[in-house]
């Protein structure tokens, strides 16, 4: 990993790096209503949205289990409005990745491509990405029949057949969640047997609605975004036929990845790469730094959670700094 001090080896002898009590790197709902909590808190956050703005939000189509939206909301909406409320009490939010980071001391030092930075504390909400199959098709039809989160969008499949691949804990929890909506759930799996815990395995298997596809895995999606998902072309892993499985949607449910690898060997993590913070607060294992947001939870993962993060990691910060000034007094 390159540091930040070879960064600035290339600019000019005098450029000394823009200075913030507060920055936030990420940009979805933790990162935004960190900055609008610090921005309150006239603490003028500066928030680096990454290469995704927004994150996970603007993939998301009809967002209809967030407070106050009776109607529901788009996903990239729900962003926008995030945005201008933090940017209206006086967040600097700007469209540039960082790069690198040094926590070694304080002030700590990030940078960009472009760009170094040094603050006195730091918010990290750089997120999780969900796993998918990697397929095209998958990807066109992504927010059409596609999802990678039940409790996000198994209400859309009411009364109709689905599909979901995996065979972890994960995707059984979130497989008998759609036995609610669903009138069948068909697991879609490569292998024969599964590797969730035995009781989720029981659940599952004595639920009437879902039935189990073994010894599978899903070659391409079949659809349009207009009409949705239509069926799945799946082939076996035993005998190398193809068939069609008939569904209106496919929810993949193979894990997610923390967005982590920035703070490989600065920050502690947990064996998948998540940020380990100090419940039930935000602190990582660096005095000054928080962590907020799917970038540190891996059991929930939803906007209102990442949200609630966001407002601990902006009140831990505030309440960091008061501390160090007080202390310097």
């Amino acid at each position: 990993m390159t540091d930040v001090s070879q960064t600035e080896q290339h600019q000019p002898q005098h450029y000394q790096p823009e200075h913030h009590q507060v920055v936030i790197i990420g940009s979805g709902p933790a990162g935004l209503t960190a900055a609008l909590y610090a921005a309150r808190a006239d603490l003028k956050p500066l928030v680096l949205e990454g290469v995704q703005p927004g994150g996970q939000l603007t993939i998301t189509t009809d967002v209809e289990n967030y407070p106050a939206f009776p109607e529901g909301i788009m996903g990239p909406e729900l962003v926008d409005r995030m945005r201008d409320q933090a940017k209206r009490f006086g967040a600097d939010v700007r469209f540039e990745n960082v790069e690198t980071v040094d926590f070694s001391e304080r002030p700590f030092k990030l940078a960009t491509e472009t760009l170094s930075y040094s603050a006195d504390t730091v918010i990290i909400s750089t997120g999780a990405t969900a796993k998918y199959l990697g397929l095209e098709s998958e990807a066109a039809l992504l927010g059409f029949g596609v999802s990678a989160c039940a409790t996000c969008d198994g209400f859309f499949f009411r009364d109709k057949e689905i599909a979901i691949v995996g065979g972890g804990d994960t995707a059984m929890e979130e497989a008998l969640f759609l036995t609610k909506f669903a009138s069948k759930v068909t697991v879609v799996h490569r292998r024969d047997e599964l590797r969730a815990s035995q009781i989720m395995q029981q659940r599952a298997k004595t639920n009437k609605k879902i039935e189990f596809l073994w010894n599978h895995e899903v070659l391409d999606v079949h659809g349009t975004q207009e009409g949705g998902v239509t069926g799945l072309e799946v082939r076996s892993t035993v005998s190398q036929e193809t068939s069609t499985l008939p569904v209106q949607g496919l929810f993949v449910a193979i894990g997610h990845r923390p967005n982590t690898e920035l703070f490989v060997d600065v920050l502690s993590m947990d064996d998948v790469g998540y940020l380990q913070v100090a419940h039930p607060g935000t602190q990582t294992s660096v005095e000054g730094v928080f962590a907020a947001g799917d970038v540190m939870d891996p059991i929930y993962r939803q906007a209102i959670t990442a949200a609630g993060t966001g407002c601990q990691a902006a009140i831990d910060a505030e309440r960091w700094l008061a501390e160090q000034e007080s202390a310097r007094a």
